[in-house]
Parts: structure tokens; sequence; C-alpha cells
């Protein structure tokens, strides 16, 4: 299936100037029908299951309890 740089953009939640920077610079692959590009969506299936995998990490983290601290006296 292939996306143009706004659908691409929504896709992977950049903004489309980045999106199309990257076209230029050739660091996303995609073909130029005359009009527009044309990115083929199926590329970036690795970098959304390795953002999926990030996300999840980071909520494991922030879920965690703060461990008590043993070296903690309660002095008053």
């Amino acid at each position: 299936m292939y996306l143009t740089i706004k659908e691409t953009a929504e896709y992977l939640e950049f903004p489309e100037s980045y999106i199309e920077s990257l076209v230029y610079q050739k660091k996303i692959r995609a073909i130029h029908d005359g009009e527009q590009f044309l990115i083929n969506k199926d590329q970036f299936t690795t970098h959304i299951e390795q953002m999926e995998n990030y996300r999840k990490l980071v909520e494991e983290i922030l879920s965690e309890p703060i461990p008590e601290d043993i070296d903690v006296k309660d002095e008053d």
C-alpha cells in the first residue's frame, strides 16, 4: 500500500516537513509519480514495532513503585 507524504506523516506521527526532508535525503524510499511522492507503507513495520516495544518499556518503568530506602531513619 502506498501513502502520500501527508498520510505517511500522520501514520508515523511526524511533521510533513520532516518526512519530506527524509525523502529528499533518500532515508525513506519513495516513488515520484510526476505530481507527488508515494511511499510504501511496509517499509515502516520494523519502526512501528520498535516504537510499540519502547512505549511498553516506558509504561513498565513508570508503573513500578518507588522502593522504600532502607537507610532512611525516622529522626525528628
